[in-house]
C-alpha cells in the first residue's frame, strides 16, 4: 500500500506531501490544477518513462519519493531477483530524481537500481488505470495477453514456445538446404578448389617466422661470417698467440704451479680450467657457424618464393598459420554438409512433421487453457457489469484460429453489446463514452482480482459518465476499495462523496510563479468541495446540502 508520497520541482508542484491511506483516496480540483502531475509523479517514481521535460522551471532537478507498507509476495520475490533487501516490517522507500539535464537516479532502499529495475517492480506494486491502460485494452493486440495473465498458463505457453522455436529452427535449415540445392554442385566445386589449395600448401604454425628470420640470415651472410671470424680471432688470438684461449691457459698454468705449493689455491685454478673449458665450447660453436655458412646452400628465391604464398594465402583464409588452419577445418565442414546434404534433408524433413504435430498439440493445450479462462472472465466481467448498470450487455471473448505463430493458435479478441438486441462488436465500436469508462472499469476490476493488486490508481475512470452511471461507478468503487487502497481522480461529486479520504489539488499563482498544492479535505471543507463540483464556481446553500446529502447515501 501506498502511503506517502513526496513531490519535488515537478512541473508546477514545488513541494508536496501527501498521505494515502486505505480505502478510497478520492483526488478532485478544477481542471489543470495537477491532478494528472501526481499521476504522473508516481509513474515517474515506479520506472515509467518521463523526461527532464518535467523539472520545474528553475530547479535543477526534479525528484519523487514513494513509500509502501506491507508490500506483497510477488514484489519481496523482485526485490530477492534484484538483491536487494526487504525491511523486516515489509516497508519499502522508492525515490527517483530526474536532473534538468536529462539524466535519472533511481533507488530502492538506499540501493540504486535501473529505471527497467524499478518498472519491474513497479508492476509488483500497483496498477494504474488511466486513459493509456484503456487505450491499450480497446487494442485487440493485447487481448490475448490479459487471458493469459488469467490462465495462469505458463507452463503450457512455455512448452509450446520450446516446441514452436524448435520447428522454425528446423524450417529455417530445411529451407536453406532446399535452396541451396540449384547451386550445390558449383558450391562444392568452389570448395574443393579452396580446400586443395590450403592442403597443397601443407602450412605449419609458426613458419612464417622461421623463414623470415632464414631470410635475414641469408641477407646479411657476408657480414655475419666477418664477425665470426672476428670472434675466433678473439678467442685464438694470432701466430704470435694472444688470443683469450692462450691466456686462460697460461692462467691455469700459473696457479696449477701455485697450487702445488699451496692447495688453498685448487678453486682458483679449477675456475680458470672452467673458464677455458667454456671458452673451447664458444670456440667450437663458432667454427661450426663458419662452416655452415661457408658450405650453405640456402635459396634466397625460394624462401621469398614460399613467403609470398604465404602471404597470399593469408589475405584469402586467414592473418595467421593458425587462423587459415581452422579456415581449412571449416571449409572441410561445409563441404561434407553439403555432400551429405540429401541425408541431412530427409532427416530434416521426418523433424519438421514430428514437431509441426508436437506443436499443435502442445497449442490445443493451451488453447484449451486459455478458453477455460476466458468463459470465466466473461462471467465476472458480466456480472461486473450488471453491477455498473449494464445489465442488457454482452461481454464475449471471440476465439479464431489462426496458423501456429509464436503466441499459439489463437486469434484472440474482446467483443461488446452495450445494448439489448445488438450483435458483439469490438470494443472500438463502442459510441458512449459513459459506457465504455463503465465496461473498462469492469474488465480492469475483474483483472486486478485475478492480479491480486494491493493497491489502484484510477485516473478519471469517470470520462463521459453522468447521473445514474456515476452511482453506479461509486458504489462499484467504494466495492473495489473494500480490502484494498484504490486512489481515484475524478471530477464527479457522487464518487468523491463515496471517499474514505478527499485530497484537493488546488493551484494558484504568484507574479512570477504558479504553485500546485494538495489539502486533505475533511468536514465543512469536503462538503463545500462537493458542492463545488455540483454547481460549479458558485456555491449555494442548495449545493451544500446536495453535497451532504450525496456524502450521506455513499455511507449507507
Amino acid at each position: 500500500m501506498l502511503t506517502d508520497l513526496k513531490i519535488e520541482n515537478v512541473a508546477v508542484i514545488e513541494k508536496a506531501h501527501i498521505a494515502f491511506g486505505e480505502g478510497l483516496n478520492i483526488l478532485s480540483g478544477e481542471t489543470g490544477a495537477g491532478k494528472s502531475i501526481i499521476i504522473d509523479a508516481i509513474n515517474a517514481v515506479l520506472g515509467e518513462r518521463t523526461s527532464r521535460e518535467v523539472v520545474r522551471t528553475g530547479a535543477s532537478a526534479a525528484k519523487v519519493t514513494a513509500f509502501f507498507e506491507n508490500v506483497g509476495e510477488s514484489a519481496c520475490a523482485v526485490l530477492a531477483e534484484f538483491d536487494i533487501d526487504a525491511e523486516d516490517d515489509g516497508s519499502l522507500l522508492i525515490s527517483r530524481t530526474i536532473s534538468a539535464d536529462g539524466r535519472t537516479s533511481c533507488r530502492v532502499n538506499g540501493q540504486s537500481v535501473t529505471a527497467s529495475m524499478l518498472r519491474k517492480l513497479g508492476r509488483e506494486l500497483l496498477t494504474i488505470c488511466g486513459q493509456h491502460d484503456s487505450q491499450r485494452m480497446l487494442q485487440k493486440e493485447s487481448h490475448l495477453g490479459y487471458i493469459d495473465r488469467l490462465a495462469c498458463c505458463d507452463a503450457q505457453r512455455e512448452a509450446y514456445a520450446e516446441s514452436y522455436r524448435a520447428l522454425r529452427a528446423a524450417q529455417k535449415e530445411l529451407n536453406a538446404l532446399l535452396q541451396n540445392e540449384t547451386d550445390k554442385q558449383s558450391r562444392m566445386d568452389f570448395l574443393g578448389y579452396q580446400i586443395a589449395e590450403l592442403e597443397n600448401a601443407n602450412i605449419t604454425v609458426g613458419e612464417r617466422d622461421r623463414l623470415i628470420a632464414e631470410k635475414k640470415r641469408i641477407q646479411n651472410r657476408e657480414k655475419i661470417m666477418q664477425s665470426l671470424l672476428s670472434a675466433r680471432a678473439v678467442m685464438e688470438g694470432g701466430e704470435e698467440g694472444g688470443g683469450l684461449l692462450g691466456g686462460l691457459y697460461a692462467l691455469e698454468n700459473a696457479l696449477s704451479a701455485l697450487q702445488s705449493f699451496d692447495d688453498s689455491f685448487a678453486p682458483l685454478r679449477e675456475s680458470a680450467a672452467s673458464f677455458r673449458y667454456e671458452l673451447e665450447d664458444a670456440l667450437s660453436a663458432v667454427g661450426e657457424s663458419l662452416r655452415a655458412f661457408a658450405e650453405g646452400d640456402a635459396d634466397l628465391d625460394s624462401i621469398e618464393e614460399r613467403l609470398d604464398v604465404l602471404y597470399r594465402l593469408s589475405r584469402k583464409y586467414g592473418d595467421t598459420e593458425e587462423a587459415m588452419l581452422e579456415t581449412l577445418d571449416s571449409l572441410r565442414e561445409q563441404y561434407d554438409s553439403i555432400a551429405f546434404a540429401e541425408e541431412r534433408r530427409a532427416a530434416l524433413q521426418v523433424e519438421v512433421e514430428r514437431l509441426e504435430n508436437d506443436v499443435l498439440q502442445k497449442g490445443c493445450f493451451l488453447s484449451d487453457c486459455r478458453k477455460a479462462a476466458a468463459q470465466q472472465f466473461q462471467t465476472q466481467v458480466m456480472a461486473e457489469l450488471s453491477l455498473l448498470d449494464l445489465q442488457d450487455a454482452r461481454f464475449e471473448v471471440r476465439f479464431l484460429e489462426q496458423p501456429a505463430s509464436a503466441n499459439g493458435l489463437d486469434d484472440v479478441e474482446f467483443l461488446i453489446s452495450a445494448n439489448r438486441g445488438q450483435e458483439p462488436r469490438e470494443l472500438t465500436k463502442i459510441a458512449s463514452g459513459g459506457e465504455l469508462s463503465r465496461i473498462m472499469l469492469a474488465i480492469r476490476c475483474v483483472l486486478s482480482d485475478a492480479e491480486g493488486q494491493q493497491t489502484m490508481i484510477f485516473d478519471e475512470i469517470d470520462s463521459g459518465v453522468s447521473g445514474r452511471a456515476a452511482n453506479k461507478i461509486a458504489g462499484k468503487l467504494r466495492q473495489v476499495a473494500a480490502g484494498r487502497q484504490v486512489l481515484c481522480v475524478t471530477h464527479l461529486a457522487q464518487i468523491a462523496a463515496a471517499a474514505d479520504r478527499h485530497l484537493l489539488i488546488e493551484k494558484s499563482a504568484d507574479a512570477e510563479n504558479t504553485y500546485t498544492s494538495v489539502i486533505p479535505l475533511s468536514g465543512d471543507a469536503r462538503e463545500r468541495e462537493i458542492a463545488r463540483m455540483i454547481g460549479g464556481a458558485v456555491i449555494t446553500p442548495a449545493t451544500i446540502a446536495s453535497a451532504r446529502e450525496l456524502i450521506a447515501y455513499a455511507a449507507e
